[in-house]
């Protein structure tokens, strides 16, 4: 292994370089229109239903991309399904802009979404098997330019809005800046040729528990072992599936009610009440950032339990304390804590043996993304029937079911 890593590694430095620049503009075509959702629902003449309605678009192209990503890569590899649906992502924010009625908004957000969900898939794979490569997590590092990607677009968005800049404009001159940026930033992704990538398409692609490539090794005693190795990886992806739904109905939440619950319910003001998110996703960007080398010496298994107590812990404290300062504080251990999460969950379902790392991230993002989806309509409902801060412990609850759960993602620490 130690002779090996001055051959392998410079090109795996270049390639963990090219995968940042992707995550990076991931995030950033992900929140580029975000700031900008107020004026192009006025530019549109949309009701708050007919744009609750539009917003769909996004997670309709997310889900659908999810159940194709796998085979996509299969045939197509990961890196060319990065460059392509990248690309794709990055320019969708000009369509945004673009958009001139309801029908038009729509497709764009579609179109997001879908660019979106298999770039997802295709980035987290390349990132599986570069820290394949480095022997060492680098997941978590990755998503943490995710974050900042996010952070960024935001900032950028709202001073836009702030100068009165148009959002066709704004929207344009971002999306041309984003493609360019994967374009020159990303080409150096591994290829299919690499041996680190684990891409071999299989003849039952509608079911990624089949495609497990040629070379796999098979327990002697046939069909049944088979079978069982195979159910208990399946298993395994269900419980993966489980665990990033946990954290990703939080993070709907703490995005879509943090503000609402501590102006309507705690009675703070609008400009402290932005303070419970920001607080939430500062924090969950500095605990991604810094997660790799706590992953690397305590294992994933010990860092997402501790991480989701401190979640659990703290958003419930929070919200039993009932004041403002007390719920800043729990939004933003909230946030730590399930910093880590994503980036484990990826990394364990892209080492489970037997199936190739697309299929496996495909089949566990396809499931967290319904949390991060219908989690905040789910809080909504609850919130109705209960009250709103009876609703926020849910996502504190499911922290504490991550913590049963976790032993699920070991495959990250190989």
């Amino acid at each position: 292994m130690t002779a090996l890593a001055p051959q392998v590694l410079p090109d795996l430095r270049t390639a963990r370089r090219a995968v940042t620049v992707a995550f990076l503009v991931h995030g950033l075509s992900a929140a580029a229109w975000v700031a900008r959702i107020p004026q192009i629902k006025e530019h549109l003449g949309l009701s708050a239903g007919t744009l609750g309605l539009a917003l769909l678009g996004s997670p309709i192209g997310v889900v659908l991309a999810t159940r194709v990503a796998g085979r996509t890569v299969a045939r197509r590899g990961s890196r060319a399904t990065v460059l392509v649906s990248g690309t794709a992502a990055a320019l969708a924010p000009v369509a945004l802009g673009l958009s001139v009625n309801l029908p038009t908004l729509v497709c764009a957000l579609v179109l997001l979404g879908a660019s979106l969900g298999l770039m997802d898939v295709a980035m987290n794979a390349q990132g599986v098997a570069i820290e394949r490569g480095y022997g060492r997590p680098i997941m978590s590092g990755l998503h943490g330019v995710y974050s900042i990607g996010t952070l960024v677009a935001a900032v950028v968005g709202s001073g836009a809005a702030h100068a009165h800049v148009p959002v066709r404009v704004h929207l344009t001159v971002l999306g041309v800046l984003f493609a360019v940026l994967l374009l020159t930033g990303a080409r150096g992704l591994l290829d299919r040729s690499d041996p680190h990538l684990d891409e071999e398409p299989a003849t039952a692609l509608s079911d990624p528990l089949a495609d497990a490539p040629a070379n796999a090794a098979v327990p002697d005693g046939g069909g049944r072992e088979s079978t069982g190795k195979a159910t208990g990886t399946g298993f395994l992806l269900a419980l993966l599936g489980v665990i990033g739904l946990c954290s990703f109905v939080g993070e709907g939440a703490m995005a879509d009610w943090s503000a609402v619950y501590l102006k309507e319910s705690l009675g703070a003001g609008a400009g402290f009440a932005g303070l419970g998110y920001a607080g939430c996703a500062v924090a969950m960007t500095l605990g991604r950032l810094a997660g790799d080398r706590v992953v690397g010496r305590f294992g994933a298994v010990r860092v997402l339990r501790a991480g989701s107590l401190v979640a659990c812990a703290g958003l419930g404290g929070g919200l039993a304390i009932g004041e403002p300062w007390a719920a800043v504080a729990g939004f933003t251990l909230f946030g730590l804590g399930v910093a880590v999460v994503a980036p484990v969950t990826f990394s364990a379902s892209g080492n489970l043996p037997g199936i190739p790392a697309a299929h496996g991230i495909a089949r566990v993002t396809a499931v967290g993304y319904l949390g991060l989806l219908g989690g905040p309509p789910v809080i909504g409902f609850v919130a109705q029937a209960v009250g709103l801060p009876w609703a926020l412990a849910v996502p504190a609850a499911l922290s504490g079911m991550i913590v049963l759960l976790a032993g699920a993602t070991r495959a990250a620490d190989r």
